[in-house]
């Protein structure tokens, strides 16, 4: 569905000591040299990254869809080369209209690597698609233990719960789509159906 962003290295600057400069008292001369911070996980780089976006989300008047393709594309990458490869794999798939093609990718996917949130919410909306409503859910838990701010899976669950006719649960994941992403416009529509089917209209 999206590319997954490359994450840039962190390079970690070292510093010592001048010549001419006494080496600090009881500790000799080695102390002299600062060592190399550890590097970050790339893992740690990518949850910074949507904590940054995140918050522009919420800035009054944002273009919020380069942001969101920034998020996706964040959400898409894994520190495993294979389990991305995979993924596109379980999308095009999916778009090509191959579902049990799909799900044996997102199976294997899973098994190999059960923190990937977005393995989870691929496998989700095949299940979605399919109509298998409560397997649907129970990859969507999985994906919101990962990742609390998953607001695909969130509207994903909404629109669920709406389709099983449990309006006030329905409700509640679309609400807190918006409150993590304010600018979804589909589910601040969906959330207007919702109020016309509650009032009979």
């Amino acid at each position: 569905m999206r590319g997954s962003l490359a994450v840039l290295a962190l390079i970690a600057l070292t510093s010592g000591a001048l010549a001419d400069d006494p080496p600090p008292v009881g500790t000799g001369a080695a102390a002299a040299v600062t060592p190399a911070a550890k590097p970050r996980k790339p893992a740690e780089v990518r949850a910074e990254q949507l904590d940054v976006l995140f918050a522009q989300l919420r800035k009054p008047g944002i273009d919020s869809g380069p942001v969101e393709d920034k998020i996706w594309a964040l959400w898409d990458a894994s520190d495993s080369p294979t389990a991305e490869v995979l993924l596109g794999q379980a999308q095009h798939a999916i778009t090509d209209g191959a579902p049990a093609e799909a799900l044996s990718i997102l199976n294997r996917l899973i098994g190999a690597n059960p923190d990937f949130a977005e393995a989870w919410n691929k496998r989700a909306t095949l299940y979605y698609m399919n109509k298998q409503d409560d397997l649907a859910l129970a990859d969507i838990a999985h994906v919101l233990d990962l990742e609390p701010r998953h607001f695909g899976a969130l509207a994903g669950k909404g629109m669920i719960l709406a389709r099983q006719q449990k309006y006030a649960a329905a409700r509640d994941a679309y609400e807190e789509a918006l409150a993590v992403n304010p600018t979804l416009e589909d589910v601040k529509d969906a959330l207007k159906e919702l109020d016309k089917v509650e009032q009979g209209i």
